[in-house]
């Protein structure tokens, strides 16, 4: 009666040493090779056994020892239970307002669908499973799947598993236009904005955002020593965000660096009118009663709704007005350079997407192709009729050094 392989059966002895074989390594006589048992993570979760077989037994070895030394009882610990364990290193380490969302993303996204699964049995297609169902928009979805990052990470770390999933999921792209300049205002819609808006504290904090392009809470978190009036520039060094229970906390700004930003004549009037009467150490805009603004509250003293109903541009944020500012900087003759640097930005890939250089992209090069046909006509009614094959040869010739041999030459009419 067949049994239980032993020592002695031909699968646990070595052939070529004529020994018995390593516990978790057998012999397959069918490949000559050897095998060893994988146990890992399923595609729907949960573990699947797979084999594998090396040529020579010191490679089944080496494989079947990192198997065994990557086997970690904590794996078996539920996500639920890490981020309980876990959740307060990564909150002292983010700022509040963006480990406010992280706790909305968690409650209302990742603990539902993924909270009671095992570590070692969270997979990438299971992410991406869970990722169809959570509510919300790209931007929701990406706060969720940066905090599940941040506990798998940690995981990974503390080497109870031995990669993070979610680091191969593809975030979700914003559902707004690939390219903020298509929400940026004109310069007649600026106007008109800032006429609707009653003359006081509100419509300095507007034209502040829009002719600064400093976040909100960057706006809102300026004294009045941060503003030279002598020199023309506005030093940016902090920011008011909310906390976790929504309090107003100041901080460096997003980008952890202080920078300048010009104080245009547009906006001096606005500014030299909130700076009036008041001390260095004083906000510059500050609410009717001398409070902190915000979003939400200028917002609702303005009739944000109405305001852009008004205007055309029922979708604005105000977080719009900072791509304005940017797209203007632009369209002015700035360099990237000096618009990164003003907007504070991390890179310059950022901040080029705001640049229109490529908008008539399809117009130059149409001018060009149009321009080297039009040439080679010309220089084809020139050509005597006793030399037509030759002229055809000339023409070829002419387009191609035009179009291929000469990029480096700006054809006539096109402006740099």
């Amino acid at each position: 009666m067949a049994g239980r392989p032993t020592k002695d059966t031909p699968s646990r002895v070595d052939p070529r040493t004529g020994r018995p074989l390593p516990e978790g390594i057998r012999w397959r006589a069918d490949r000559q090779r050897y095998q060893i048992r994988v146990v890992g993570p399923s595609v729907e979760g949960g573990a699947a056994e797979r084999s594998r077989t090396f040529l020579t037994l010191a490679e089944a070895k080496r494989e079947l020892a990192k198997m065994v030394a990557g086997r970690n009882p904590n794996g078996s610990m539920t996500l639920d239970q890490w981020y309980d364990k876990y959740w307060p290193a990564i909150e002292s380490s983010i700022r509040p307002a963006t480990a406010r969302s992280y706790g909305v993303a968690w409650r209302l996204r990742v603990k539902p669908s993924l909270g009671r699964h095992r570590l070692d049995e969270i997979t990438s297609p299971m992410i991406e499973s869970a990722m169809v169902a959570w509510s919300g928009g790209a931007s929701a979805k990406n706060d969720a799947l940066a905090v599940l990052s941040r506990l798998l990470d940690g995981a990974r770390r503390s080497r109870f598993i031995d990669y993070n999933p979610a680091r191969e999921v593809k975030r979700p792209s914003m559902r707004e236009s690939i390219s903020p300049v298509s929400r940026a205002l004109t310069l007649e819609q600026i106007s008109t904005l800032l006429d609707l808006i009653p003359d006081g504290v509100y419509r300095r904090y507007f034209a502040a955002l829009v002719y600064t392009g400093m976040r909100a809470g960057e706006a809102t978190a300026l004294r009045v020593g941060d503003v030279d009036f002598g020199r023309g520039v506005i030093r940016v060094s902090r920011s008011l965000s909310p906390g976790m229970r929504g309090e107003l906390i100041e901080q460096s700004p997003k980008s952890h660096k202080s920078r300048d930003v010009p104080l245009i004549d547009a906006l001096r009037p606005y500014a030299e009118a909130a700076a009036h009467g008041k001390r260095g150490s004083d906000l510059l805009f500050d609410g009717p009663d001398g409070g902190r603004l915000t979003n939400h509250n200028a917002r609702r003293a303005v009739n944000w709704e109405e305001l852009r109903e008004a205007i055309g541009r029922p979708d604005l944020r105000i977080h719009d007005l900072r791509h304005t500012f940017a797209t203007i900087l632009f369209d002015a003759g700035a360099t990237a350079p000096d618009v990164q640097a003003t907007l504070g930005h991390s890179s310059l890939q950022v901040t080029e997407r705001y640049s229109r250089a490529r908008e008539g992209v399809a117009i130059r090069a149409g001018a060009a192709l149009n321009d080297a046909l039009k040439r080679a006509d010309e220089s084809n009614a020139k050509t005597p009729d006793h030399e037509p094959e030759m002229a055809q040869r000339r023409t070829r010739r002419t387009l191609n050094g035009t179009l291929m041999a000469q990029p480096h030459r700006r054809p006539r009419g096109m402006s740099r």
